[in-house]
């Protein structure tokens, strides 16, 4: 059974060092790979109010970060443990998130197979960056 519990300021490392497993692939093919760069951007992303650890039975296996941003939500984060991905998990949040009936906006690695996932699940690009490609999904469809 998948839950979400809140995260606390505590859980800060455990947070970081997940993200880092579930991403360094996708940051080095992009040449950013450097884990003091990554620490200080996630330092300045860190919000817990808007995070959440995703459980599986108990297990943490990831976390997600959803905001309210100017009446459409915005996910920042949604990482799955390497060995938990590809098992629905990353469906169930974007379901929950789609059920507050608002618009949902998030940006993913260019270059990352997050790209095909968010495709597939409705959402559509509407920007890039130099490292990042900016996704809508709407609400209204």
């Amino acid at each position: 059974m998948l839950s979400l519990v809140p995260v606390t300021a505590e859980d800060f490392d455990a947070l970081f060092e997940l993200r880092m497993a579930s991403m360094l692939e996708n940051l080095q093919r992009l040449g950013l790979g450097d884990r003091q760069r990554s620490l200080e951007r996630f330092r300045g992303q860190f919000e817990p109010e808007y995070m959440s650890w995703i459980l599986r039975d108990g297990e943490r296996i990831g976390f997600t970060k959803l905001q309210p941003r100017d009446g459409h939500l915005h996910i920042d984060h949604l990482f799955i443990a390497p060995g938990r991905q590809g098992g629905g998990v990353g469906s169930w949040v974007l379901e929950r998130a789609k059920s507050q009936g608002r618009d949902i906006t998030l940006s993913t690695l260019k270059l990352s197979p997050a790209n095909e996932f968010y495709l597939r699940h409705g959402f559509e690009k509407t920007g890039e960056e130099e490292f990042d490609v900016q996704y809508r999904w709407s609400a209204s469809t």
